[in-house]
């Protein structure tokens, strides 16, 4: 019998390594070709290894909750194959399949009824990760392809469930029809919670359970920037062919204030504080379905402007039509949420581990207040919003995180009216 070596394979640019989760195949057991072998995490997402080969497993090198590396052996299987298979071997296999499916016609492909309509062809693999997901006919045909011919494969149905970003209220309305549940003799509904609501879940359990968190709110007036902006936006609009919101000109001002105060920009691992080189800054998207993901913006402070808006513009739409890539929710050392999009004024939002700070955006209202002059005290008109900064205090004590949300508001309140965008 011939020996394959299971290698982990590159999981994209900045990810270096993985930890095993779950083996799902054991020793003596067999596997397919195509088959989920591992289950395997990152620090973000977590994904299921398939094995090229079919055989049976000979030996396990890397147990659950063990770190491998990229390219390191996890497992070996015994095929049934005369020569010793490898990797060269496998990629010219599946160089070979990819040409008879590209010459394959689609009205000769055997696909189940309910993941065909005669408009596109799933592999057997892509069939059975939907049906296991609970992921419809019509959800499936929303997802971007990126192999032959614009095909779904492995790793683009599996990226889409990171995220399960649902399109359409109707895919969100299926999707839930389509879960299992059950209902008690009192008309009470069980549901199960998606994948994706899980990892969210265990998360913000993590946080709150790995760091002691304590909030700083400031008021902030923003009546400058909301004239600004009001002022500029047109034609930003016109020139780019796209919207100019709020949200750049905050994270500019949390950039700034990072740079200001560089002991928020670190993380801690056990007793050891690491001092992050880069500031990126987490930027909290809502989903469709509910859910949020987080896209980083990377090297946030070197940003201009324009720059800031572009990006932003360019995650928050592509996270809502799952089409981020991994390494852009990789790697943030702090992170922004913008409560004030639902209305509300101020929060208290869970830290994003291993960061040790957060901040909430709240939402703009237009409020009496005083206003000093020469002349005296008047009563005016003003545009004002909240900011709530929760941070982990094993290492950030209420006098950095009070200063440190104190000098957002600053670089807000006396942002430059004549500035060129």
């Amino acid at each position: 019998m011939a020996k394959y070596e299971l290698k982990l394979p590159a999981m994209g640019e900045s990810v270096a390594e993985a930890t095993v989760t779950n083996w799902l195949k054991q020793i003596g057991e067999t596997i397919q070709a195509e088959e989920g072998i591992v289950e395997v995490a990152t620090d973000k997402v977590d994904t299921e290894i398939v094995s090229e080969v079919s055989g049976v497993i000979a030996e396990i090198r890397v147990q659950p909750e063990q770190v491998v590396k990229v390219g390191e052996i996890m497992a070996i299987i015994e095929t049934n194959d005369i020569e010793e298979v490898t990797e060269s071997d496998t990629a010219e296999r599946i160089e070979k399949e990819i040409i008879e499916i590209k010459n394959t016609t689609l009205a000769e492909c055997s696909v189940p009824d309910n993941f065909s309509d005669g408009k596109r062809f799933y592999s057997p693999l892509v069939k059975n990760i939907a049906k296991q997901e609970g992921i419809s006919a019509k959800e499936l045909e929303q997802i971007t392809g990126t192999g032959v011919e614009n095909r779904v494969t492995k790793q683009d149905i599996l990226n889409y469930l990171k995220t399960r970003n649902i399109q359409s209220a109707a895919f969100q309305h299926e999707t839930f029809s389509e879960t299992k549940n059950t209902v008690s003799e009192n008309g009470d509904q069980r549901v199960e919670m998606s994948r994706m609501g899980k990892l969210i879940a265990e998360h913000m359990v993590q946080s709150k359970h790995t760091s002691p968190h304590v909030q700083s709110f400031t008021e902030v007036d923003v009546t400058r920037i909301w004239n600004w902006r009001n002022k500029v936006k047109k034609s930003f609009e016109t020139r780019e062919g796209e919207k100019f919101t709020f949200t750049p000109i905050f994270m500019e001002a949390v950039a700034k204030a990072l740079i200001d105060f560089p002991m928020m920009n670190i993380s801690l691992e056990g007793t050891t504080i690491i001092k992050k080189k880069n500031i990126n800054i987490g930027m909290a998207t809502a989903l469709p379905d509910g859910n949020l993901i987080v896209p980083v913006i990377k090297n946030a402070d070197r940003l201009s402007l324009r720059g800031m808006a572009k990006t932003v513009n360019d995650l928050a739409k592509r996270a809502r039509t799952n089409a981020l890539k991994p390494d852009e929710i990789k790697d943030g050392t702090y992170t922004v949420t913008n409560i004030g999009s639902f209305g509300n004024v101020f929060g208290t939002p869970i830290i994003n581990q291993p960061q040790v700070g957060i901040l909430a955006i709240g939402a703009i209202r237009k409020v009496p207040a005083v206003i000093e002059t020469p002349e005296g005290d008047l009563i005016g008109i003003r545009y004002k919003m909240m900011l709530s900064h929760s941070y982990d205090h094993r290492v950030v004590n209420g006098a950095l995180g009070g200063m440190f949300v104190q000098r957002v508001a600053e670089y807000l309140e006396n942002w430059d009216t004549n500035r060129e965008l």
